[in-house]
C-alpha cells in the first residue's frame, strides 16, 4: 500500500469518526416549521445567573407566562429566593451552572439534549470595583474573570446548546448586555474591563447573528438601563429603575425579535442603540 494511499485511507477514517460522533451527540429531529407544532406546545426558556436580581425577575416572570423554565445558578444551594420559586411552581428547574465551567455546560447540553429551547437567555455577568478598573492600577486578573464571565462563557453556551434552539418552535438567542458596552455612547473614560467586555460581546453576538439567520435564528441584545440590583449598589435609588419593570421591558422587546431584525441591540424603552 502506498504512502498516499495510507494518508487517503486515514483522513476518511477521521471523517466518518467525526460524522458518527456528530451524530452520537446530536438531539433528536424535532419539527422546524412553526406549523407542526401543536397547539399544547409549552415554550421553554434556558436562563444563566437566575439566582437574583434580573435573572431572578426572568424566572418569575417568564413562568407567570405559562414557560418551562430551565434556571441555572452557580450556588443554587444559596439561591434560597430560587429555590422557593421553584418549589412553588413545577414548571421551573433549578440547574447549577458556574458560566465559565466548560464541562458543566457541555454536561447540561447533553442532558437537556431532547429538550427544545425556544429562548436561550444569557443573563449572568459580573463587573469589578473602580478602583480594580482603574487606569494605571488595574487589576488584569480581575479582568480575565469579568471577560470569562460576560464575553466568553455566552458564546460557549450559545454554541453548546444551538441544537436545542434550532429544535424548537421561536428560535432565539439573546443576551443581556449594557449600553456600557456601546462604543457610540461612550463619552466618558471609566469601567475599563465592564465596558470592553460588553463591547466585545456586543461584537461576538452580532457576528452569531449573520451566521443564523439562515438558520432561522434570531439573536438579539437587550439593554435593561440603570436597573436596582446588587451590581448597581451604592449608586442613588432615585436613578435606578424597578428590576420588574426593566425585565418586562426587556421581555417586550425580546417579543419582538425576529429574524428580520436579528443583531438588534435595544435600548429598553425599544430603541436601538448605537454600536
Amino acid at each position: 500500500m502506498t504512502i498516499k494511499f495510507k494518508k487517503t485511507i486515514i483522513a476518511w477514517s477521521c471523517v466518518m469518526v467525526t460524522l458518527v460522533s456528530g451524530l452520537a451527540m446530536a438531539p433528536m429531529t424535532w419539527a422546524t416549521d412553526a406549523a407542526e407544532f401543536g397547539d399544547d406546545y409549552v415554550q421553554t426558556v434556558f436562563i444563566t445567573g437566575s439566582n437574583r436580581g434580573i435573572g431572578l425577575e426572568f424566572v418569575k416572570q417568564y413562568a407567570d407566562r405559562g414557560w418551562h423554565v430551565i434556571a441555572t445558578a452557580r450556588k443554587p444551594q444559596e439561591a434560597e429566593d430560587l429555590n422557593a420559586l421553584a418549589k412553588k411552581n413545577e414548571s421551573i428547574v433549578v440547574e447549577q451552572l458556574d458560566v465559565t465551567d466548560f464541562a458543566r455546560i457541555d454536561e447540561l447540553a447533553v442532558k437537556y439534549s431532547e429538550t427544545p429551547i425556544d429562548l436561550l437567555l444569557l443573563n449572568a455577568g459580573i463587573t469589578a470595583t473602580m478602583e480594580q478598573q482603574a487606569f494605571t492600577k488595574m487589576d488584569f486578573e480581575k479582568f480575565s474573570q469579568v471577560l470569562a464571565v460576560n464575553t466568553i462563557a455566552p458564546l460557549k453556551i450559545a454554541e453548546a446548546f444551538y441544537p436545542h434552539v434550532r429544535a424548537s418552535r421561536d428560535k432565539k438567542i439573546v443576551t443581556v448586555s449594557s449600553s456600557q458596552g456601546s462604543i457610540g455612547s461612550t463619552k466618558q473614560p471609566r469601567l475599563y474591563f465592564y465596558r470592553s467586555s460588553k463591547a466585545a460581546l456586543n461584537m461576538a453576538m452580532f457576528n452569531l447573528s449573520l451566521q443564523l439567520k439562515r438558520k432561522g435564528i434570531s439573536v438579539g441584545l437587550v439593554n435593561p438601563g440603570p436597573t436596582d440590583t446588587r451590581m448597581m449598589a451604592g449608586l442613588p435609588k432615585k436613578f435606578l429603575r424597578p428590576v420588574t419593570t426593566a425585565v418586562t421591558d426587556m421581555m417586550r422587546n425580546i417579543d419582538g425579535l425576529t429574524v428580520e431584525t436579528t443583531g438588534s441591540f435595544y435600548q429598553y424603552d425599544g430603541t436601538i442603540l448605537p454600536w
